[in-house]
């Protein structure tokens, strides 16, 4: 099979276009991101990388709090709204209806499917870009997003995010089910 040699970028297929909260001077303020993932399973930690400079890491180094909150495809027009406006310039504390949990410095978007609200655990900085990682404290999930008291990623339609095209996608159709379709495969000899 051909393939192309590119240069290095970290490019992951897919990535969920999420948006990040965080009290900045009081007010809660959101920043979209495509940078986060799964930092650690027990106990439960996700990061968020970012430029250092955006006005929503200001209240993560304030207050060692952030949400990552998850959009549905529904909410992209607001999702790209978030990110293409800094905070320092938009007051986006009233662009949704704001819930806190059990850190309450961690705003959440009650619009979102699912929210995390996350404690800081530590921080890794890369000349000007930052990766915080935060321990998952607590999850919020709408009850119309749940299937037999579990999320389900159909009805959560996460918002994704291509890196290589800039544009927003949904999921697509189920393939089959994990740990089991693996064991009809066949080895090529």
């Amino acid at each position: 099979m051909a393939k192309q040699k590119l240069e290095p970028k970290p490019w992951m297929f897919p990535k969920p276009a999420v948006m990040v909260g965080a009290l900045v001077d009081g007010k809660p303020n959101f920043m979209t991101i495509a940078n986060c993932g799964v930092g650690n399973y027990d106990p439960p930690m996700i990061f968020i990388a970012c430029d250092s400079n955006h006005h929503t890491c200001k209240g993560i180094r304030e207050n060692q709090t952030f949400s990552v909150n998850i959009p549905s495809a529904d909410l992209a027009v607001a999702t790209d709204f978030v990110g293409i406006n800094h905070g320092h310039q938009v007051d986006k504390s009233k662009l949704f209806e704001v819930f806190f949990g059990e850190l309450l410095t961690a705003p959440m978007v009650g619009e979102c499917p699912v929210c995390m609200e996350c404690k800081v655990v530590k921080v890794m900085d890369f000349d000007g870009d930052e990766t915080f990682f935060g321990q998952v404290i607590a999850i919020y999930v709408d009850d119309q997003a749940m299937t037999g008291g579990k999320p389900d990623v159909r009805k959560i339609d996460p918002l994704i995010y291509s890196t290589s095209d800039k544009k927003y996608y949904r999921l697509g159709d189920e393939i089959g089910p994990a740990y089991s379709l693996g064991k009809n495969f066949k080895a090529k000899v």
